[in-house]
């Protein structure tokens, strides 16, 4: 029988779907492992070679697990709401719902050609209302929680209420907003319902605000720092501004401290977590109070807070810098500084926050005309905007002391600032002085001769007598925002009330449904997609949803037109796995209790700030209310490298469309076109026939070749359909075989580390396949034949070694030198000639996690009826690894000249006298005695003659 693998492969994965084979048990009282690679957005080019290499990964370990009596959940679903699909429903009319569909179909046929044990019973999307049905649930148990500083956890917002009836908020310690004014009890009885609700939306841990965001005009939608790229979006480039609007907000920053602390405790790459260590920085040091100067424009003093990790340096404040976005920018600036300031300001919501904190270079801002008092001293201090300061870190407002800090001393320097010097032996001639230790601080009151310690502690005191500062740890983390002016998301369960307040709908009126509409791009008058609703509006008395035209503002309300932002359906998502079907709660208590978390989570670094943070926030929460057993949903995660791509690059003359041939290119001024790779061959020569029929634009360029080719340069970059490098799974498969594939991204190279694709590569990884089948099936016609004989020694010896080289390499997600080994263990026993069960048998149970398909037909050809997928994974024996006899190099006067294998329990005696008896000693010393034998027993033997 050959080793026909498109016969094998679609046998075993038809035999895997009917026999339901790799589905989690539940109730089980066998161990757990629940294994999760992050789930894909299903866009409409499918999956490259490079996606499965994260899911190969996962699937190996699963089975490992599955193999070692592990109750193995590895579940898969899809990420389905998100922009790419309403874009395309904006050019084509189709609803997002029907290309994702389409997409998700795709996916899955991909995804199960490639052999993974997948739980397909738990498949979740979050664009299925039965989905996001528990994400809008989380969503208003947020709104219904608040959280309290003195038991550091999240509590119900019930409870804040009962202690406002009886004690006003001066005795709450809670994370709320900064302008919360304090109240009595006897206050908060005489509010009103909706000054009531006003006080509570300042307190609860999901909340309207008006905040900075990221606009895209073109995309008509709120973009996250992420999604926005040297100031345009990531996808489609479209230009991006800074704008005030009025969002949903989660109070993320409340959990800084606890995100920070629970780094400690998970194993997650320490790259990742400095990267979030650095988003939230936290900093210890001061709020300090500088109040502005009355002038003939402003009668009004108003308080500006900042925050500085160096308050030993106060005295060396020269000047303020607020970010442009501030708001007190608009209320302080003088008439005269009208004009600059606006156009200043304007300028700068054209740049993103990214490019503003990375921008060192240029320095840039505008004077408002006002002064502020100095905290200690009562000098005035100008006031500037720079848009080196941003609103969205500390409080939008420096106090700028160019002596110690680079940006500050930079702009004092464009705008011909004062730099006083306080630091005591240093010059300031090549630029600020940014050393902490060992500075004596001088020209600064009462704290003149001081270290950074003392005279620190001394400037908090003086400010807290004042009135105008206190000691405080700042982060830089911001509250998130959490709406997007999008149709294709999930709808908020929020309608609101006659006093324009929010009120969320009953939890048995779970889900609200998106509605349909007639166009998803935003409304003529400028709002979000759902305004073109005509049944959006929610009525009290029925509760449902009912016609616009039936608002009435008594009994039937408007409902929330924004929907969430594209990380709220993966926040959630690995707690609901554990439970899809249950829909009284998004997990029970039962099957949460017994799946408790994540133990092996795969995905891409990329997520760190993003997915990975706010998924650690949610889940915090969800413990603190007490619906999760575990704050920390993966206690170990590993961030899988890229496979690259090769891309093709021809040239095109600067200004002309005469493209050159590769050797041609660098004698000219040029722009780099990237081509389909599948239209070059392994020469790198274009076809210049199927580049014309692929982009009819090329039609009546010119293209100047050479030796009548055209050839195109190669750069390896990151596989991606934008550049036409990506390598389609499908046709590997197709030509070498899914085990193939999988066992190939393995041997590239460490899971962590990026590697470059070679499609030709495979073919060593198809040979050894083929080598392995080859131990069972003999002669011309491959007969299976596997023998009940007793092993040699040696062939032992092979298979534990394998054993204990693989069971290590899998245990250190060392994927790569696994296949390494396997290979070396085929050739061994191709070349003992093995045919026996007692080796070959563990062999296959050994590769299953590997190459499936072929280890189910060959446990299946060995006489087995049930899958090897739950088979005990082999353990290998000490024993057989012992080494018996050894290999030594026999010299003569110092030269080696041949080997001798002889058992290590020999004495000297006995060594000395089989090597003088051995025929190729004779022929060396031909008939001459040796004058002494050197013999050191399991190292060399020399014979001096």
């Amino acid at each position: 029988m050959q080793y026909n693998f498109k016969e094998i492969e679609s046998r075993w994965q038809q035999y895997w779907a009917d026999n339901q084979t790799f589905q989690a048990e539940f109730p089980s009282d066998n161990p757990k492992f629940y294994a999760l690679t992050m789930f894909p957005y299903p866009s409409g080019a499918g999956l490259h070679v490079g996606h499965p290499l994260g899911y190969i990964a996962c699937d190996i370990y699963s089975r490992f697990k599955r193999h070692q009596g592990y109750n193995v959940l590895q579940p898969m679903g899809y990420d389905s709401f998100g922009l790419p699909a309403e874009q395309y429903a904006i050019q084509t009319g189709q609803h997002p719902a029907i290309t994702t569909e389409a997409n998700i179909a795709r996916y899955r046929e991909q995804l199960d050609a490639l052999g993974f044990s997948y739980d397909w019973s738990r498949e979740v999307r979050t664009s299925n209302p039965g989905y996001y049905r528990w994400t809008q649930w989380v969503f208003m148990q947020l709104f219904d929680s608040w959280y309290d500083r003195e038991t550091d956890k999240a509590r119900p917002i019930r409870e804040l209420v009962d202690r406002f009836e009886f004690g006003g908020n001066a005795a709450v310690d809670a994370v709320c907003d900064a302008d919360t004014p304090e109240f009595s009890a006897s206050d908060w009885q005489g509010f009103d319902r909706a000054d009531q609700q006003r006080m509570l939306l300042k307190y609860r841990l999901t909340y309207l605000a008006e905040a900075e965001v990221n606009w895209c005009p073109e995309l008509g939608t709120v973009l996250a720092n992420d999604e926005v790229v040297n100031g345009v979006s990531e996808r489609g480039g479209f230009p991006v501004v800074r704008k005030k609007m009025t969002q949903w907000m989660m109070r993320i920053t409340a959990y800084a401290q606890r995100l920070l602390d629970g780094l400690d405790e998970i194993d997650w790459p320490q790259p990742l977590k400095d990267a979030q260590t650095n988003w939230i920085g936290r900093s210890v040091g001061a709020s300090v109070i500088f109040k502005t100067v009355p002038n003939a424009h402003q009668a009004e003093s108003f308080d500006i807070e900042v925050f500085t990790t160096r308050p030993d340096t106060i005295f060396g404040v020269s000047f303020m810098t607020l970010a442009p976005e501030h708001e007190l920018v608009g209320r302080i600036t003088t008439p005269e500084q009208q004009e600059e300031v606006q156009a200043y300001i304007e300028a700068t919501s054209r740049r993103s926050e990214r490019d503003r904190m990375a921008d060192v270079k240029t320095v840039s801002g505008a004077f408002t005309g006002a002064y502020a008092a100095h905290p200690l001293t009562g000098e005035p201090v100008p006031v500037w905007i720079g848009d080196y300061v941003l609103a969205g870190y500390g409080t939008g407002a420096v106090m700028s002391v160019p002596c110690g800090d680079q940006r500050d001393y930079d702009f004092a320097k464009q705008f011909e600032l004062p730099i006083p010097n306080i630091f005591e032996g240093v010059s300031l001639e090549e630029g600020a002085y940014e050393e902490k230790d060992g500075v004596v601080i001088a020209q600064s009151g009462f704290i003149s001769g001081l270290g950074r310690e003392a005279a620190t502690r001394k400037v908090i005191d003086a400010l807290e007598e004042k009135g105008l500062g206190r000691g405080t740890i700042n982060y830089r983390l911001r509250d998130a925002v959490f709406s997007r002016q999008r149709y294709w998301g999930e709808p908020f369960p929020v309608y609101y009330d006659a006093d324009g307040l929010p009120r969320l709908l009953p939890e048995h009126c779970l889900p609200l449904e998106l509605p349909e509409v007639e166009k998803y791009l935003p409304t003529e008058t400028g709002e979000p997609p759902l305004g073109n609703a005509t049944r959006w509006a929610w009525d009290t008395e029925k509760e449902a949803v009912v016609e616009n035209s039936r608002i009435d503002r008594k009994t039937v309300f408007p409902l929330e037109l924004n929907t969430m932002p594209g990380w709220a359906g993966s926040s959630q998502y690995f707690n609901r796995y554990m439970d899809p079907g249950n829909d009284q709660a998004l997990v029970s208590e039962e099957a949460i209790g017994y799946w408790e978390d994540v133990d092996l989570y795969i995905g891409g670094s990329e997520h760190a700030t993003g997915h990975l943070l706010y998924s650690r926030f949610w889940q915090k929460f969800m413990f603190d209310r007490g619906w999760v057993p575990k704050d920390e949903y993966a206690q170990k995660l590993i961030n899988q490298g890229m496979i690259l791509g090769t891309s093709a690059l021809m040239y095109r003359k600067s200004g002309t469309q005469t493209y050159l041939s590769k050797g041609l290119a660098d004698r000219e001024a040029t722009d780099a076109i990237r081509v389909d790779v599948g239209l070059v061959n392994a020469s790198d020569a274009l076809d210049l026939a199927g580049l014309k029929e692929w982009q009819p634009q090329y039609e009546d360029a010119e293209f100047v070749g050479e030796d009548g080719e055209f050839y195109v340069d190669r750069e390896v970059e990151k596989m991606s359909k934008s550049k036409y490098n990506v390598v389609n799974p499908d046709e590997i498969c197709e030509e070498y075989g899914a085990d193939a594939l999988r066992m190939y991204e393995m041997f590239l190279g460490p899971l962590e580390q990026s590697k470059p694709w070679n499609t030709a590569g495979l073919s060593g990884v198809y040979g050894f396949l083929k080598k392995f089948w080859r131990l069972f099936h003999q002669g011309p016609d491959r007969t299976f034949e596997v023998l009940d004989d007793t092993p040699s020694a040696a062939d032992l010896k092979t298979l534990h070694k394998t054993i204990k080289k693989v069971t290590e390499d899998i245990e250190a997600f060392s994927f790569n030198t696994s296949v390494s080994t396997f290979m070396i263990c085929a050739n061994e026993l191709t070349a003992s000639n093995c045919r026996s069960r007692a080796v070959l048998e563990p062999l296959v149970v050994l590769i299953e996690p590997y190459a499936p398909h072929m280890a189910e037909e060959l446990w299946h050809q060995l006489g087995h009826s049930e899958s090897v997928a739950r088979e005990p994974y082999p353990v290998y024996d000490e024993k057989y690894l012992l080494e018996s006899s050894k290999e030594y190099p026999i010299s003569f006067n110092g030269k080696m000249r041949f080997t001798l294998e002889l058992p290590l329990d020999m004495s000297k005696e006995e060594i000395e006298k089989t090597v003088l008896a051995n025929e190729k000693t004779r022929q060396q010393l031909a008939g001459r005695t040796p004058k002494k034998v050197i013999v050191v027993p399991g190292k060399i033997v020399n014979i001096v003659g």
